[in-house]
């Protein structure tokens, strides 16, 4: 898929972008969803990420939506499209966020929730993916991340539901929470991405992930982009 002709190209327009959404995210829950046309459904619940083929310049996106209370997959979908954006950490969702949209629009059901496999308030600027993401489609997202970036937090007790805050060392603003999703396995980062307060993300994330550490939504994301990936590749050696 194309990349979108208004796509920041450049860092400061990036970065522009990054302070022109930022006031737009809603950090908290019962906000109206944006009229796309669809009515989101609550039972349902989608996770997206992507794998890349750097040597190809390519970006594969999938979006699995899942039912939230058997975890079963109800559809899938990618999209390949060209890296959007040369990496530069805090900016990620620039490179990623057009083919996630290719991918969630290729879904023919609107989910409730979003998850995406990175973060949402917390990042420098209060705009990671999942709160970029949310801001753009109007839909309930958060995030839940592997590592705490640049925040600080302790190690929440080894029980699973056990948080402990995920703080700036700048500010003291808890940017999100350390959860502990199985007993005395290394904690996941969850942040609010949009559309939802950070009690209801952890909730979300600890019902999403009642085998492994994470949750089953970014576990199936996961997947879909690397077998997508990888077919691709099979299609289309390189020389």
């Amino acid at each position: 898929m194309p990349i979108p002709a208004d796509w920041p190209t450049t860092e400061a327009e990036a970065l522009a972008e990054q302070e022109r959404l930022r006031p737009l995210v809603r950090p908290y829950g019962d906000s109206p969803a944006a009229d796309t046309g669809e009515r989101p459904d609550e039972a349902l619940v989608a996770g997206v990420d992507v794998a890349y083929d750097d040597e190809r310049d390519l970006v594969v996106a999938a979006a699995v939506l899942l039912d939230r209370d058997t975890l079963a997959v109800v559809e899938e979908a990618t999209a390949v499209g060209r890296i959007a954006f040369p990496y530069v950490p805090g900016l990620l969702a620039f490179r990623e966020l057009p083919a996630v949209l290719d991918a969630l629009a290729a879904l023919t059901r609107t989910p409730g929730t979003v998850v995406c496999d990175g973060y949402g308030l917390a990042h420098p600027r209060r705009l990671g993916l999942a709160s970029h993401l949310g801001v753009l489609t109007g839909l309930r997202t958060l995030g839940v991340a592997k590592t705490p970036f640049t925040f600080d937090h302790r190690a929440p007790d080894a029980a699973r539901g056990s948080w402990t805050p995920l703080t700036d060392p700048a500010t003291g603003e808890e940017v999100g929470r350390a959860v502990r999703t199985r007993p005395g396995v290394k904690p996941v980062f969850v942040s609010v991405g949009h559309r939802i307060g950070l009690p209801e993300a952890v909730d979300t994330t600890l019902g999403l992930a009642r085998q492994y550490r994470l949750p089953e939504t970014t576990r199936r994301a996961d997947s879909l982009c690397r077998r997508a990936l990888a077919a691709l590749q099979e299609r289309t050696p390189t020389n």
